[in-house]
């Protein structure tokens, strides 16, 4: 090697011994006589002084050295002198007094700071190899690399056993659209990479595998966001022989040790459950944020007959009318503007309208529908609401999915704007007792809910014949601060089950056939009660991190437009590279 310790590892224990440090050069501060270099390489930081008493050529080659150029130093470790004791690294008591100096590459001007906070994110990722340097990547990529081996210690300790799955497979509907390779051994025809391993981890399950799992990589063509990326990683698992409490038990026990070993925190055991119902009713979204309150509230009896035409209307076409108690922060006033602005916002989520009162006494408000209502309801509404004097109370009246869904988001709005988040804090949850489908009212039929291969729950099977609305699935998922953090259901293993789902999904047996049939086939094979489950690994980390974006934890990520600035990705190819392939580009006009 060509040194002999890291930049993160002297301390007072190498003092007098001679060391080798290599790295890169993060800061140098010529003081006269003296240069002081910090040498940075992904372990941390050491301070190395140049003195020209010690050797004035060393020191000469030490005035040349700027940000990042590639060095390697060997001298003897001392004390720092008393009061330039830096307590904030590791290695802050020492400096090494260098005796030799190798200049191992030199480095361009830097396109931006490494410490600075507010670069420009594409800057960053055209110069992601620079980028990469900062602090804060090696921060996450190393936690990355923590949890990816607690997570392999647990499982392996839990009985699993890692299966890779193919990352060339059949493109069957499962959600997103595919992104294809065609194959030139067999023109014409394509593979899709894999948007999940579902299907085979189920065949695993069939194989008599019992506890699979692996670090898989998952490929989506679909609109990109901040916790989007084409491609992914996700923490993958299947039992068999289990129930639902069974690989909950196991999730959890799995996301705790992470949490215990990685950031030190302890998760109390179990976890809260919360139906899908109980989710959309108290908090307008199926992964509810607990780190903070205003939970909606159902005012709907309280205004039944208050003769205003707007709630009157919405009651009797079987909506309902909720609200969200908020308390505005100290020294904070909201003008009429901030009212409309608020209304407007709120109609992106589908609401008509917003109402607002502000609570002024027991049984007082203020606002411009005060004069439709008399004491009694408001005084009710105040109640109902647990609303003190000063705090305000937002009212939607619309139909059950849209109020909630809305007051929801008002909700989430109001804890970020007006800072109401506890920083360091987790709130995990399952959120369980999803539908198992849902209705598509532009193609007039049933949509699955999580996936097609979702069980239901045993006793709501005879409602696929009657009322499938009403079936209940076995999902559920795993929430942490308002983040889906990760997935899963026990799986149908009946296959006159599975050939219903397809059915209802508007897939005749001849389709069904064609794209599963595979699955279908295995189903008669003695195929076992089996479930499993996906935690985004990406999420997972970002989210133990507290990043804003996923984009924020993977090395070498997309944009939201899927491209990838460094290397130019996606590009153009030969019209040879075409030819081979036996494909034609034809683009769409626009």
């Amino acid at each position: 090697m060509l040194r002999t310790v890291t930049c993160g590892e002297l301390n007072k224990g190498f003092v007098g011994k001679t060391e080798t440090l290599t790295g890169w050069v993060d800061t140098r501060r010529d003081h006269g006589n003296l240069i002081f270099v910090d040498l940075r390489d992904r372990w941390g930081t050491t301070q190395v002084v140049f003195n020209p008493q010690t050797d004035p050529k060393v020191h000469q080659l030490a005035e040349s050295l700027r940000a990042e150029y590639v060095v390697r130093v060997k001298g003897k470790v001392q004390d720092r002198p008393a009061g330039t004791v830096n307590s904030r690294i590791p290695t802050g008591e020492i400096e090494l007094l260098a005796g030799e100096l190798e200049i191992l590459n030199t480095c361009l001007p830097m396109p931006f700071e490494l410490g600075e906070k507010n670069v420009n994110e594409e800057l960053r990722l055209l110069y992601r190899f620079l980028d990469l340097r900062r602090k804060d990547m090696v921060e996450s990529l190393t936690l990355r690399h923590r949890v990816t081996k607690l997570v392999h210690e647990y499982l392996d300790r839990h009985s699993f056993i890692e299966v890779e799955t193919p990352y060339l497979t059949k493109s069957t509907p499962e959600g997103a659209r595919d992104f294809l390779v065609p194959c030139r051994l067999n023109p014409g025809t394509f593979y899709a990479l894999p948007q999940s391993p579902q299907l085979f981890k189920q065949l695993l399950m069939v194989s008599g595998y019992d506890r699979y799992y692996q670090f898989a990589r998952c490929f989506r063509d679909e609109d990109l966001r901040k916790d989007r990326q084409p491609e992914h990683t996700q923490i993958d698992l299947e039992m068999s022989f289990i129930t639902e409490e069974d690989i909950m038990g196991v999730v959890e026990g799995m996301v705790a040790h992470v949490f215990k070993h990685a950031k030190k925190i302890d998760v109390p055991l179990p976890l809260r459950r919360m139906s899908y119902q109980e989710a959309m009713e108290k908090y307008g979204c199926d992964k509810p944020d607990l780190r903070y309150g205003m939970p909606l509230h159902d005012l709907t009896p309280i205004f039944e007959g208050s003769g205003f035409k707007i709630f009157d209307e919405t009651i009797a076409n079987k909506g309902t009318i909720r609200g969200l108690c908020f308390t505005p922060p100290a020294g904070t006033e909201f003008s009429r503007k901030d009212f409309d602005d608020l209304t407007q916002w709120i109609r992106t989520y589908g609401a008509k309208g917003l109402a607002w009162f502000k609570v002024t006494g027991p049984e007082t408000v203020e606002s411009p529908l005060q004069k439709f209502f008399d004491a009694a309801p408001t005084g009710k509404m105040i109640r109902a609401a647990g609303a003190k004097p000063g705090d305000i109370l937002f009212v939607v009246a619309d139909r059950f999915k849209t109020a909630v869904i809305s007051l929801g988001a008002l909700r989430c709005f109001l804890a970020e704007k007006y800072k109401m988040i506890p920083e360091g804090k987790f709130e995990l949850l399952w959120v369980v007792d999803f539908p198992l489908f849902e209705w598509n009212e532009e193609e007039k039929r049933c949509d699955a809910c999580h996936h097609p291969f979702t069980s239901p729950k045993p006793e709501d099977v005879p409602l696929l014949a009657s009322e499938p609305l009403k079936a209940r699935a076995r999902a559920y998922d795993l929430i942490c601060n308002g983040t889906e953090m990760g997935g899963g259901s026990i799986r149908i293993h009946d296959r006159a089950v599975q050939s219903k789902i397809f059915e209802l999904l508007n897939l005749t047996p001849e389709q069904a056939e064609a794209q599963f049939g595979f699955l279908l086939k295995a189903l008669t094979y003695g195929a076992p009660p089996h479930g499993g489950l996906a935690i985004g690994l990406d999420r997972f980390i970002t989210l133990l991190l507290q990043r804003d974006s996923i984009r924020e934890v993977i090395a070498f990520p997309k944009t939201q437009k899927g491209t990838c600035l460094m290397t130019d990705a996606p590009s153009t190819v030969s019209e040879a590279q075409l030819r081979e392939l036996s494909i034609a580009v034809k683009l769409a006009k626009k």
